[in-house]
């Protein structure tokens, strides 16, 4: 491979994950940071998502991950009311 082509293709290569990376955060409008209890564990988590919605939702998800044992038991938390929620826009 010739210098110019192996320069060319570093170049395409480098846009188009400038391009993945741009597409995937400019769609992140919000950052929410929540606490839940559940069965008296504590979790926190942030995350952050194209609404406050979707952003309270899979910080939820995320701090329920660690403190549950089973797929029923993160579902379970995932309904629990939050200890704490707090949203700011990005």
């Amino acid at each position: 491979m010739s210098p110019r082509a192996r320069n060319v293709t570093l170049l395409v290569v480098l846009g188009f994950v400038a391009f993945l990376l741009w597409s995937t955060l400019s769609s992140q409008r919000v950052e929410c940071a929540v606490a839940v209890e559940f069965l008296g564990q504590p979790g926190s988590a942030t995350a952050s998502g194209a609404s406050e919605e979707d952003a309270a939702r899979e910080a939820q998800t995320a701090a329920c991950g660690p403190i549950t044992g089973s797929m029923n038991d993160r579902v379970a938390c995932s309904r629990v009311k939050p200890v704490s929620r707090t949203c700011r826009t990005l």
